[in-house]
C-alpha cells in the first residue's frame, strides 16, 4: 500500500505525513485522544483546502436552479429544434456567468483526496500487524522527528480501530445512527428548493390528481427530479450508515467531521 507511485507520492504520502504531524503535536501537548484529534485536524485542513471548489459548486448549483424556469420555457418554445435549445441555453449560461462543467469540479478533485484519506487511515485502522505497518509508515515520513513507535487508537472511550459491528459494546451502535443522520442533513442542505411555478391540479381517471403547468403540460420531469431527490435524501444516508457500522470508528469520525463542515457551508452559502 506504501509502494511509491504517482498516486501515493502525490496524495497518500502528504496526507499521511500531515496526519502523523498532528498526532505528534497532540502527543507533545499531552492531550488525551491524540490520534482522534489528529483525524479531526486533518479533516479540517482538507476541508479548508477544498473550500474554494466547494463554494464554486454550491454557487453554480444555486444559479442553475434559479435559471431552471427560463430553461424550461426555452425547451417548450423550441421543443422541435434541439440545436436551437442548446444555443439559447448557452446564451443564458453566459449571461448568468455560469460554466456548467464547473459544478462537477469539486466532485472530481475530491475523489483522489477521499481515496488517499481512506488509504491513509486504513494503514492505522485496518491492519493487524501494527509493528510492520508502523515500520512502513516511518520509511515514507518526510522528517525523522515525525517517526512513531506506536499508535493509541482510543478516543473518548471509543477504539478507533474497531467497527461498531465487532465492538460488542452497545454505545458503538450510536455512531452509525449519528453518521446516517448527519448525512441526511447534508443531503437535505445541498438539495436546493425548487422554484415556484404556476401549476394546477388535473384529475386523473383513477380519482387522483397530477400537477400540470400553466401550458397544460404534465410536470413529468419535475416529478422525476423529486423522486430522485427523495431517494438521495433517504437511501444514501442509510448506505453511509451501513458503511459506518461495518468500518472502523476512525473512518466514521473523519466522515462525520466532513459532513458537519459541509452542512455549515451549504447553509451559509444558501442563506446569502
Amino acid at each position: 500500500m506504501l509502494t511509491p507511485n504517482f498516486f501515493s507520492t502525490t496524495f497518500v504520502f502528504p496526507i499521511l505525513n500531515l496526519l502523523v504531524f498532528f498526532y505528534k503535536i497532540f502527543l507533545f501537548i499531552k492531550i488525551p485522544g491524540a490520534f482522534g484529534l489528529a483525524i479531526v485536524a486533518l479533516t479540517v485542513v482538507i476541508r479548508l483546502i477544498l473550500h474554494p471548489f466547494f463554494k464554486q459548486q454550491i454557487e453554480t448549483s444555486k444559479k442553475m436552479q434559479d435559471l431552471k424556469p427560463h430553461l424550461d420555457r426555452l425547451s417548450q418554445k423550441h421543443k422541435n429544434d434541439k440545436k436551437r435549445i442548446q444555443e439559447e441555453q448557452m446564451k443564458l449560461y453566459q449571461q448568468a456567468g455560469i460554466n456548467p462543467a464547473s459544478g462537477c469540479l469539486f466532485m472530481i478533485i475530491q475523489i483522489p483526496v477521499f481515496i488517499a484519506l481512506y488509504n491513509t487511515l486504513s494503514l492505522f485502522l485496518l491492519n493487524g500487524n501494527a509493528t510492520k505497518i508502523i515500520s512502513q509508515i516511518n520509511k515514507v515520513l518526510y522528517h525523522p522527528m515525525l517517526k512513531i513507535q506506536t499508535i493509541d487508537p482510543w478516543f473518548f472511550g471509543f477504539n478507533l480501530a474497531v467497527s461498531p459491528a465487532k465492538s460488542g459494546q452497545w454505545y458503538y451502535y450510536a455512531l452509525p445512527i449519528l453518521t446516517a443522520f448527519l448525512q441526511y442533513l447534508q443531503t437535505q442542505a445541498m438539495t436546493p428548493s425548487s422554484p415556484q411555478t404556476s401549476e394546477v391540479k388535473e384529475e386523473r381517471g383513477d380519482g387522483k390528481t397530477s400537477e400540470v403547468n400553466k401550458d397544460g403540460k404534465k410536470n413529468g420531469g419535475d416529478d422525476f427530479q423529486k423522486a430522485m431527490n427523495t431517494q438521495m435524501k433517504f437511501i444514501f444516508p442509510l448506505m453511509i450508515g451501513w458503511f459506518s457500522y461495518t468500518l472502523p470508528v476512525g473512518l466514521s469520525l473523519y466522515w462525520n467531521i466532513f459532513s458537519i463542515f459541509s452542512i455549515m457551508q451549504y447553509r451559509r452559502t444558501n442563506s446569502k
